[in-house]
């Protein structure tokens, strides 16, 4: 059975934590796109583990973890974080597998990455790591994939420090690369694999907030293009959403908590839901849940099921808000809009649910969850129109209620 796993907002729903939470039953892990711009925050008994470029089931001895086609990889930000993982008692050698028609990061990206985003008129907070600048080369056909980084025709036009640095690496790839779409159709007809996403479907090329987006593809139909199936092939999507709202960088987000409006609200979610960035450390904007946009995504990405995390967050609260609509000076929405500008004009129209004043971090089924918080969740599938199958209370992997098994089709 093949399932996607996406990001139903703009990124840090927490798929990491699900995505190890399934790899358990899995054969195999397919990052289908984005680069070292992603980070995963994992917690194994005691030990946390942070992932930017691998996939989250490395944990698992058994399961094989791939950088798939649709990614950009940067070679030494690769072996920086497999050391990392040796260093923790990881043993991924075998198991971690490279696309052989996976974009390379090469050094000189990261500052013009930087660069063009300083020059930009609104900048997009780009994260420096060359990610934009490997898929524009690639778009421009100009880019050099992993099965190119030998080729004499290709390295002979590149500057001596990008040949210096391929010469550098790719004895280290060399065992790492596989054919995907041959490895594909052997895995996935018999065993489980998961297909996993990067940031989250709001910041997909197409689909997401323009230009305020990531340069790749985070929607779910990116699973057939990296990941070497096609689409017929996608048994299940799943999309993971946060019980509230984040977003890092620039662009548009309405439901955004306003201090002159939510006194201390902002800093608990943060500080509590500890959102800051994996991979640049900077602080995370929060927000009331935005039903608008998580009912586009659903519809956008045919999401089967959805998988909740952070509901523990809320724990304190007398009430919550969730964002059900938007408000402009041209009236009210209940569509999200294709215009970012236009978005960024928008106001929440907010609804108030009461709160379950009570710890849930060791609630080990969800017929024991308070009812203020299925009457949350209750709502939230009738207004998105999908169920929620999982729901996480917490970092630990034991902090997962799970209501369906997630290996059936919904």
């Amino acid at each position: 059975m093949n399932v996607v796993v996406i990001g139903a907002q703009w990124g840090d729903e927490g798929k990491g934590k699900i995505v190890d939470f399934l790899a358990e039953r899995a054969a195999a892990v397919v990052r289908y796109s984005g680069g070292a711009n992603a980070g995963h925050t994992i917690v194994r008994d005691d030990e946390t583990f942070k992932l930017h470029l691998i996939p989250s089931g490395v944990l698992y001895p058994d399961t094989k973890v791939i950088l798939g086609t649709g990614m950009v990889i940067d070679p030494a930000a690769l072996f920086e974080e497999l050391a990392v993982l040796t260093e923790q008692g990881i043993d991924w050698e075998g198991r971690v597998l490279v696309s052989d028609r996976a974009h390379l990061v090469l050094p000189s990206y990261r500052d013009l990455d930087t660069q063009r985003d300083q020059e930009r008129a609104r900048p997009l907070g780009t994260t420096g790591r060359g990610i934009g600048i490997a898929y524009a080369l690639k778009a421009s056909r100009d880019g050099v994939r992993i099965a190119d980084a030998e080729e004499p025709e290709i390295v002979d036009t590149l500057d001596q420090e990008s040949r210096d640095y391929l010469t550098t690496h790719i004895d280290r790839l060399r065992p790492m690369i596989v054919d995907l779409v041959e490895f594909m159709a052997h895995a996935g007809r018999t065993d489980h694999v998961l297909f996993e996403g990067a940031q989250g479907a709001l910041l997909d090329l197409d689909q997401g907030t323009y230009p305020f987006v990531s340069s790749g593809y985070s929607a779910a139909g990116g699973a057939s293009l990296g990941g070497g199936i096609g689409p017929r092939r996608i048994d299940k999507v799943l999309g993971v959403f946060k019980a509230y709202s984040t977003r890092v960088g620039n662009g548009p987000f309405p439901s955004e908590f306003r201090s002159t409006d939510d006194s201390g609200l902002e800093e608990l979610v943060r500080e509590k839901g500890r959102e800051y960035g994996v991979t640049t450390g900077r602080p995370r904007r929060c927000g009331y849940l935005d039903l608008v946009a998580l009912k586009y995504i659903v519809r956008a990405n045919s999401i089967d099921a959805l998988a909740m995390t952070h509901l523990d967050v809320y724990d304190t609260l007398d009430q919550i808000k969730v964002c059900v609509a938007y408000e402009s000076d041209h009236g009210m929405h209940d569509t999200f809009p294709s215009s970012a500008y236009a978005l960024d004009r928008c106001r929440p129209v907010t609804k108030t649910l009461p709160g379950w004043k009570s710890d849930i971090g060791e609630v080990a089924s969800y017929d024991e969850l308070p009812q203020a918080a299925r009457d949350y969740i209750a709502f939230i599938e009738k207004f998105v129109g999908a169920p929620v199958e999982i729901v996480s209370t917490g970092y630990k992997r034991s902090q997962t209620i799970l209501r369906v098994d997630p290996w059936t089709q919904s």
